[in-house]
């Protein structure tokens, strides 16, 4: 776990620890909607075994045929997983390729090779840092420690780590066996089944280009065949598309019964489609051009045999598709709902009717050879590209889900738990920004752009008549100035006062005029993209927290303007490091002073992989880059706190970062968190609200501390209390969801009572007095303890857990009042209604609940040793009775 690494920075002449803030822990509210997921694997020998790798969403295990998923892989590095193998020999040896192997303008780089040989619970990193994007995996049926990697490459770059690698080590060492040039990467691989000596893979040349869906190819593609274990290759041709006719991604597939029957998925502008070979790769004829099986082809070209059969074989694009002839004709036996573009398929050696497919909806099985399948709503691995709050309380939060629509989540639910009771479509599209009305959150705008009707249902499209450019990620902010004012960004900035109705525009193009070609794109430069048409827009809009007519803009294609006359004007304040092609991935303008805002720069499409966020105090006239403590690695957001100057945080492809010197100094924050890719984050009230594009929502429930941080951390503290809500709980006596029923965690049920101790104390007391100064509670880290087995505490409703001691051990601490008093009833009492005054879970006593203690104002005595703190608490009731 993150938190048991030491982490130190220094502060005015102070040293700030990660203990100071360990006791601040992420929740995920899901949605257990999946997403994006390459790899996949399973045991021929555990027929209910199988493991996934999500594009940002780490690597996940099942052992009930799908019924339930567990992460394996949170404590790394990374999330970005391209592929997921378990050795045939031995299924205690996972091997995974990090990097999502995919070319998409949303994709995220991995750091390398990882294994382990304990069935997932440890893991070592295995090298291949650079490859960027790696998969798929080749194990060796009879050796685990001989293994082939297909090395993608970086996709907006050449470099010299990519082709097809071997180790004969497990992993100590790797060799590059198949290299052709910078620009050309490994694609795919298979081994004959009566040979592992004899090896297959394709080579496939691409790069992404700096403009979204840029995309290049080369004559780098083709199909290998080495007879020597990996030692020497040659490339055969007889019958395939040729660098001519277009050729581009090829996915093979060896029948396990018959090693000289190929199938072939072949991308192309001339013959594309499926095709096969008879004599061991030497000659191929193409079987199928049905474009519903070759489409798309870059983004899937997948096709697996069956294991008993050489003339079923199966391709995955964005159906699942059988054939039973050879390739001949084809039958659907999988498509949407339920997985609109299916990636891999992995097909069970001994059980071939067992499938598990990895699609843009994340895993599902099938056991029945595809008459039915798992859900794939029972994993949190949602991509988004933004987050947003509402009003309400408790508060909602919205965005755009890559590959599944749009989606409103409550940050909390009425049943002790975030279910799918609480996750709801939002009326948007699968990209970027959603945005609820602050004076009615009835209503919420997003995509490009439309309102919907939470009540009614109704989905009206507003989009501006003028014409404009727009991408998927188009911004859709409200002023906070005057909450009636709604932006919309395209290449122009637009506003409206009255819901869409009608709309003003208040810029010109901010995008460049003419863009510079940067030096990444390579080879594939031509002199046609020195005259090339506009294709920059605006990426991201920060109105002033202070001022209704100043307005920060910020471009993918590297500019950032600034009006202060509501868009009567722009004024061009891009600091001179910032290129052409630096994406502005969100800016935030300053909560105390108008002339101060921050950016964070993602230049990624630059086949730049360093930080970049930059600070402004004098309205944009000079720029400071703050990046001090981040590792490499984008930035994709950087937000400053609404109530303390300089409190910053930051988002990586990894994870979060806070600064409490205003970024001259950053800090980690991921905490409990997995390493995801950290797409936008806003601070809600006291909470800090993240949308990662891999693992769903998250919340940092009552960051309040972070405020308070650098002040006399020398000694014991009592840190600020924010206010606590009464919520009412559901006394209802309906049967609960079951514990395997996929579901997000609530936040702690009462007071969340924050301090730090520098050394260990002989005890610890916590009382909480009313406004004449009597005490209503009394905890004591002495206190009696109550046995209750810990793994119930993960299927316990909040409001139901036992009450625990405060602590008395050096570093911080939260302790949770449940805003209740002393039970002091008779315990044989019967109610008419409401909980039972002695609850029990299992056959553990937890005793009686106690009553609400009344809304006002109570004061916390916190007593460490000899030194005695106090702070304000204020009790609210239910805000919605």
């Amino acid at each position: 776990m993150i938190t048991s690494l030491i982490a130190s920075f220094v502060l005015n002449g102070q040293s700030v620890e990660l203990s100071h803030y360990d006791a601040l822990k992420w929740r995920n509210i899901g949605p257990f909607r999946a997403g994006r997921t390459v790899g996949a694997s399973g045991i021929a020998e555990q027929p209910n075994t199988f493991f996934v790798g999500a594009n940002n969403g780490g690597v996940w295990k099942t052992t009930d045929a799908g019924r339930t998923w567990k992460p394996i892989f949170d404590d790394q590095p990374t999330g970005s997983i391209g592929d997921v193998a378990v050795a045939p020999s031995d299924p205690m040896v996972i091997y995974v390729a990090s990097g999502e192997s995919l070319q998409r303008p949303d994709l995220s780089t991995g750091d390398g090779m990882y294994k382990s040989t304990d069935g997932g619970e440890t893991w070592t990193h295995l090298g291949l840092r650079d490859g960027q994007q790696l998969g798929p995996i080749l194990i060796d049926p009879e050796n685990p420690d001989r293994v082939f990697v297909a090395v993608v490459g970086h996709p907006y770059g050449p470099n010299e780590e990519r082709g097809i690698f071997r180790t004969l080590d497990g992993g100590k060492t790797w060799e590059k066996v198949l290299y052709k040039d910078p620009d050309t990467g490994g694609a795919d691989l298979q081994f004959d089944p009566d040979n592992s000596q004899i090896v297959y893979a394709t080579m496939w040349e691409q790069r992404q280009g700096p403009w979204e869906n840029a995309v290049w190819q080369g004559p780098g593609s083709g199909l290998y065949k080495s007879t020597d274990g990996g030692d020497t290759w040659r490339q055969l041709t007889e019958g395939l598309p040729t660098f001519e006719d277009g050729l581009g991604k090829i996915g093979i597939s060896v029948a396990p019964s018959d090693g000289n029957r190929i199938y072939a998925m072949v991308a192309a502008s001339e013959n594309p489609g499926v095709y096969r070979s008879d004599d061991a790769g030497e000659s191929w004829h193409l079987v199928s051009d049905q474009r519903r099986l070759y489409g798309r082809g870059d983004d899937f070209a997948e096709c697996k045999v069956d294991p008993l059969n050489p003339d079923v074989v199966y391709v995955a694009n964005t159906s699942f598709y059988r054939s039973e002839d050879a390739g001949l004709t084809w039958t659907c036996i999988k498509g949407s709902p339920g997985g609109d573009d299916y990636h891999t398929a992995w097909i069970n050696p001994l059980h071939p009717e067992i499938i598990l497919l990895a699609a843009d909806q994340g895993a599902t099985i099938t056991v029945n050879g595809g008459d039915t399948w798992s859900s794939w709503y029972n994993q949190p691995t949602a991509q988004f590209y933004h987050v947003s709050t509402d009003n309400q309380n408790p508060y909602w939060v919205y965005s755009g889900q890559q590959e599944n629509g749009s989606v409103m989540a409550s940050s909390r639910g009425n049943d002790g738990q975030v279910t799918y009771r609480e996750w709801h479509w939002a009326g948007g599209d699968e990209y970027g920004y959603l945005a609820a009305d602050p004076l009615n959150s009835r209503y919420v705008y997003g995509g490009r752009i439309k309102r919907y009707d939470k009540v009614t249902g109704e989905i009206v499209d507003v989009r501006p008549t003028v014409p404009y450019r727009v991408i998927r990620t188009a911004p859709v902010v409200f002023s906070t100035v005057d909450p009636s004012v709604l932006f919309f960004a395209g290449n122009i900035l637009f506003k409206t006062r009255d819901g869409g109705q009608n709309w003003e525009t208040i810029s010109h193009d901010l995008s460049r005029e003419q863009p510079d070609v940067p030096a990444s794109v390579g080879k594939y430069f031509n002199t046609d993209m020195e005259t090339m048409d506009r294709r920059g827009v605006i990426y991201t809009v920060a109105p002033s927290y202070l001022e209704i007519d100043t307005i920060w803009c910020g471009t993918d294609d590297g500019l950032i303007w600034v009006t202060r006359n509501g868009g009567a004007s722009w004024i061009d304040v891009t600091p001179a490091s910032i290129t052409s092609w630096s994406k502005i991935s969100i800016m935030d303008a300053g909560h105390f002073d108008a002339k101060t805002a921050y950016a964070a720069v993602n230049r990624i499409r630059l086949d730049d992989q360093m930080p970049h966020i930059y600070r402004t105090h004098d309205g944009g006239t000079t720029w400071t880059e703050i990046v001090n403590g981040l590792p490499p690695g984008p930035i994709n957001v950087v937000r400053e706190d609404r109530l303390r100057p300089g409190l910053l945080f930051c988002g990586s492809e990894t994870a979060v970062y806070f600064s409490i010197d205003d970024g001259d100094n950053w800090h980690p924050l991921r905490l409990n968190m997995p390493a995801t890719s950290i797409r936008d984050l806003v601070v809600h009230e006291d909470d800090l609200v993240i949308g990662t594009h891999g693992r769903g929502f998250w919340i940092l429930d009552n960051f309040s501390l972070l405020r308070s941080i650098d002040r006399t951390m020398g000694a014991s503290k009592l840190f600020p209390l924010s206010a606590a809500y009464q919520f009412e709980r559901n006394w209802s006596r309906d049967t609960p969801l079951p514990p395997e029923e996929p579901a997000g965690q609530n936040p702690p049920d009462g007071a969340m009572i924050d301090y730090w101790l520098p050394n260990d104390v002989e005890k610890v007391t916590i009382e909480i007095l009313s406004s004449d100064g009597s005490i209503v509670r009394t905890f004591a880290s002495d206190d009696p303890l109550v046995e209750v087995d810990p793994d119930s505490l993960t299927v316990m409703p909040g409001w139901l857990r036992p009450q625990v001691n405060p602590s008395a051990a050096r570093g911080s601490h939260r302790f949770v009042w449940n805003l209740r008093a002393e039970a002091v009833v008779d315990p044989n009492a019967r109610r008419r209604r409401g909980p039972p005054i002695s609850a029990i879970w299992g056959d553990t006593p937890l005793g009686p609940l106690g009553a609400w203690v009344s809304p006002g104002t109570y004061t916390v005595r916190l007593t460490a040793g000899i030194r005695v703190m106090t702070q304000t608490l204020e009790v609210r009731p239910d805000p919605r009775y």
